[in-house]
């Protein structure tokens, strides 16, 4: 079996503090607040629904966890970083100043930043 081409992604993002994500996800990043269903806090995702989801022993991953395509990495950047966000530069990476970071080629460019919990998010143009 095989998945029903009307299925829609859900993804989730997990963490210790739901208020404090809830507020990132909301007033910083700009998602579309769905509903807080008593489980977790639903955002859209342009037709994708992200769950923010408590888990009060959460460790964030040391890799990105959820990702935007982007047509303007700098704009997006520069918009985020007017917001609060700092973005994370990873030593030896090659990362520009402002943490952009250019694949070989220069087929894509990506860019890193963390949410309250350490999660690693990215913004990616190609």
């Amino acid at each position: 079996m095989s998945l029903p081409s009307s299925a829609t992604a859900i993804t989730f993002v997990l963490t210790r503090d739901r208020a404090v994500s809830d507020a990132f996800y909301r007033n910083v990043l700009g998602l579309p607040f769905l509903t807080d269903d008593g489980f977790a806090a639903v955002f859209d995702l342009n037709g994708a629904t992200l769950r923010i989801t408590h888990v009060p022993d959460h460790a964030a991953a040391p890799h990105p966890v959820l990702g935007w395509q982007v047509a303007d990495i700098a704009a997006s950047v520069a918009d985020l970083t007017a917001r609060g966000v700092v973005m994370i530069i990873y030593p030896g990476m090659g990362q520009d100043e402002t943490g952009v970071w250019t694949a070989p080629g220069g087929s894509a460019k990506v860019a890193f930043f963390a949410d309250p919990d350490g999660n690693v998010l990215s913004l990616t143009q190609s």
